[in-house]
């Protein structure tokens, strides 16, 4: 009996073995169509420029950044959806703007340009903020540090406060007998601050006499290029700024109608009629700020991610500008130009 008992025992052993995978398969399919039933979250992201929707520059960079999304896997639409918030130039729409976004409860919020990033950061401070170009986020006092920002901010800096000292050398270069320059800057700009004070500085280096003249909304360029007719500027430095870059084709009208060599801190300066812009690639840094969004999705912290600063940089000269203003620009510019436009 025992020996019988054993037998059926060890007998019904493979009857469980044989029916083990079906259990197993049953259960994967269970849980395969439960997953299937779970809709895919839709993160939403938030993109606030003080620039117009209207302007090539701003769109062209957009699309960049959405272009960099979907290489890392997100689809517009059905993974992702990207609220847009534009100011048009008026950078007082901003904070309304941002607190739109905030009502909105997106995930990220992407900004453009000190006014925007300021505007966010003012709206919250538990929703993580993408700088996707910022001139100088320490000393405009937007984040504390490059390797540690703290709060809810980080992203990437333009280094434009840094690059002005560059730019005022190449003007020099070409109009080596211009002394007195013009610094046309916005100073409702918090970002155009440390721009000019840094522009004073490489001044007074370079021996040049800097005339800072201000432009605070597009009705005040034929203005400001009145008073540097009545400082005898002999040449001109625009600063970085949304409104005056979004009146790139006006200010490159009145520098030419003024006789004035101009350099740029922005290439869609140069490629609208500017004579010369040194600046980051732009369309990099927001590439860049898509991965930054990225990181956040998956889990990581605003406070722990560090600034990063640009590694590659653009000198465009425009050498149709230049035969316009009857100007020589040396053979040792152009060779180092990254793009020549004839």
């Amino acid at each position: 009996m025992i020996t019988q008992r054993t037998h059926a025992c060890t007998g019904g052993a493979p009857l469980r073995t044989r029916a083990l995978p079906f259990v197993l398969l049953l259960f994967l399919v269970t849980v395969l169509d439960a997953q299937a039933q779970q809709p895919t979250r839709i993160a939403r992201i938030g993109f606030l420029s003080p620039s117009s929707s209207s302007d090539s520059g701003g769109p062209i960079l957009l699309e960049t950044f959405r272009q960099r999304l979907g290489e890392l896997g997100y689809v517009e639409g059905r993974t992702l959806i990207i609220e847009t918030r534009w100011a048009d130039g008026h950078y007082e729409r901003l904070p309304g703007l941002a607190a739109e976004l905030v009502r909105l409860k997106v995930d990220v919020i992407v900004a453009v340009a000190v006014p925007a990033i300021k505007a966010a950061k003012d709206a919250t401070t538990t929703i993580p903020i993408v700088m996707a170009s910022v001139v100088d986020p320490v000393e405009t006092g937007l984040v504390t540090s490059l390797a540690r920002p703290g709060g809810n901010v980080t992203g990437l800096s333009s280094t434009a406060t840094a690059l002005v000292g560059k730019q005022l050398e190449l003007l020099k270069e070409i109009s080596p007998k211009a002394s007195r320059v013009g610094a046309l800057w916005n100073p409702t700009n918090r970002g155009n601050t440390a721009q000019l004070r840094e522009a004073e500085l490489a001044a007074k280096t370079l021996g040049i006499q800097l005339h800072p003249v201000e432009a605070r909304r597009p009705t005040d360029l034929d203005g400001a290029f009145a008073t540097m007719a009545k400082q005898r500027a002999e040449a001109i430095i625009v600063l970085v700024d949304v409104m005056l870059s979004e009146q790139r084709p006006r200010v490159a009208a009145l520098a030419a109608q003024a006789r004035l060599p101009a350099v740029y801190g922005l290439s869609e300066h140069a490629e609208a009629g500017g004579l010369v812009s040194y600046s980051a690639n732009r369309p990099e840094l927001f590439r860049r700020a898509a991965s930054y969004v990225d990181k956040i999705l998956k889990g990581a912290t605003p406070a722990d991610l560090p600034i990063e600063q640009p590694t590659r940089f653009e000198l465009i000269v425009n050498l149709r500008t230049a035969k316009a203003l009857a100007i020589t620009i040396p053979p040792s510019v152009v060779v180092r130009a990254d793009r020549v436009i004839q």
